[in-house]
C-alpha cells in the first residue's frame, strides 16, 4: 500500500537547459481576502509577523495590505474598500486565494519582453513605484486561472516593502514557529489543462518538467489525479500542477475546482528545520492539520528506516514520511484555511530528499477523502 517509489528527479535536463529567465527567489505571494485585517491574526498564529502596512492611512484609498513576514517568506495579505473593485469581485468568486505569485529578478525590462515574445499574455506592462527610499519596478503575466505570476525587481528600492507602505510595529504578540521558506507552489487546473500549462511554464519561464505522476500512482478506491513538476534553472522555484483523473467519485483536484469557480493555486508548501517543534507550536496555536489513520504508522519505521527524529512524535502530532534515494522528507497538511474547501498549508522537512511524498498519496488522499465525505462532497 506504501511501497511506490518516487520518480527520479531528472537535475540534468535542468542544468543543460540554462535560464532565460533568471529568477532570484520567490518574492512574495499575495492572497487576495474578505477582510485583511482579520486575517492577520491567523497568520500570526502561524508564526508570521505584520511588518509593512498600506491603507487609507498611507495615502492608499483602493484597498488595504498587510505584509506578513517568517524566515524569507512573505505574505500579502489585502482586501478592496469598495465592493465592486475587482479585488472584492475576486473574493466574492473564488473566496480568499492566491492571487499573485512575485518572483524576484533582476531585470523587469528584459524578462518581460522574453516572456512576451515567448507568447505570454502581458497583464501589467513594466512600471516604476516610487517614493523617498527609490523605486521599485513591476510586470505582471497571466498564469492559470486568475492567477498572475509578477516580476519584482529591487535593486534601487530602500524602503520597507514597496510604495505607499510603511513599516509597522503589530501589537500582536507573534512567535515564530521556525517556517523558514518557500519550498513549492503546487496550481489545480481543470482536466485535460496539465500538458498545456506544462508546456506554457517551459515555453514562457523555461522550467523544465522534473517529476510526473500519473493516475496509476496517485489513487485510492474512489478518485485519482495526475501531476508534474516544472521547476527553474537551478531547482529551487517548484510548480506542481495537478489535473483530476477520472474515477468512481469526486477527487480532491474536482472538489477545489468547484468551490474556487476555477483553476488557481491550491497550497503552499513552506518549509522548516524541525518539523516537530514546528508542529507542536502550530498545534498548540490551534492550526488544524488532516490526519491519516493510524494504522500509516505501523509500517512506517521498516518503510522509512532510520531518522534522526522519534517516530514516537511523528505518530503524535501525525506527520507523514517517505523516502528517497537521496534522502528522507517529512511533510504534514493542514486543513483548508478558509470555510471553501480550497486552499490550504504544507509544512515540510527535507532531510536529503527532494521529492514530493509519493509514497503518502494513498493515505493521505484517503484521509482528504474522509473529510471530503463529511461534507458531501465525495
Amino acid at each position: 500500500m506504501f511501497d511506490v517509489k518516487e520518480p527520479a528527479i531528472d537535475t540534468r535536463s535542468i542544468e543543460q537547459e540554462g535560464d532565460f529567465v533568471k529568477i532570484n527567489k520567490v518574492d512574495h505571494v499575495e492572497f487576495y481576502v474578505g477582510n485583511a485585517k482579520q486575517a492577520t491574526f491567523y497568520w500570526s498564529h502561524l508564526g508570521f509577523k505584520p511588518v509593512a502596512y498600506t491603507g487609507l492611512e498611507t495615502g492608499n484609498r483602493r484597498y488595504a495590505s498587510w505584509l506578513m513576514e517568517q524566515g524569507k517568506i512573505r505574505i500579502l495579505l489585502t482586501s478592496a474598500y469598495d465592493p465592486h473593485d475587482p479585488i472584492a469581485a475576486h473574493c466574492m468568486l473564488h473566496g480568499d486565494g492566491v492571487k499573485v505569485i512575485a518572483l524576484e529578478v533582476d531585470d523587469v525590462e528584459q524578462v518581460w519582453s522574453e516572456t512576451i515574445e515567448r507568447g505570454a499574455v502581458g497583464v501589467h506592462a513594466p512600471n516604476n513605484h516610487v517614493d523617498r527610499n527609490g523605486h521599485l519596478r513591476t510586470a505582471a503575466i497571466q498564469c492559470y486561472g486568475q492567477t498572475l505570476i509578477k516580476f519584482v525587481e529591487r535593486k534601487s528600492y530602500q524602503g520597507a516593502f514597496m510604495p505607499t507602505f510603511e513599516a509597522i510595529e503589530s501589537p500582536i504578540k507573534v512567535q515564530a514557529a521556525g517556517l523558514q521558506a518557500i519550498d513549492h507552489i503546487v496550481g489545480n487546473v481543470e482536466l485535460g489543462k496539465m500538458n498545456e500549462w506544462v508546456e506554457w511554464f517551459h515555453k514562457v519561464l523555461g522550467f523544465r518538467q522534473i517529476v510526473h505522476y500519473d493516475d496509476k500512482v496517485i489513487h485510492t478506491e474512489y478518485s485519482a489525479l495526475m501531476s508534474k513538476v516544472m521547476a527553474n534553472g537551478n531547482s529551487r522555484i517548484k510548480f506542481p500542477i495537478n489535473e483530476p483523473a477520472q474515477g468512481r467519485k469526486k477527487s480532491q483536484i474536482e472538489e477545489y475546482i468547484q468551490f474556487y469557480n476555477g483553476p488557481g493555486v491550491q497550497h503552499l508548501a513552506l518549509i522548516t528545520g524541525d518539523i516537530i517543534k514546528t508542529v507542536r507550536h502550530l498545534r498548540d496555536q490551534g492550526i488544524e492539520f488532516l490526519r491519516v489513520p493510524d494504522v500509516y504508522y505501523d509500517a512506517l519505521p521498516e518503510r522509512i528506516g532510520k531518522i534522526n527524529e522519534s517516530y514516537k512524535d511523528i505518530k503524535e502530532l501525525g506527520i507523514l514520511a517517505d523516502r528517497d534515494d537521496e534522502g528522507y522528507l517529512l511533510q504534514i497538511f493542514t486543513r483548508p484555511i478558509q470555510d471553501r474547501p480550497t486552499v490550504f498549508l504544507e509544512i515540510i522537512q527535507r532531510r536529503g530528499s527532494r521529492g514530493f511524498g509519493v509514497g503518502n498519496f494513498k493515505a493521505l488522499f484517503e484521509s482528504i477523502e474522509i473529510e471530503q465525505a463529511r461534507r458531501g462532497n465525495l
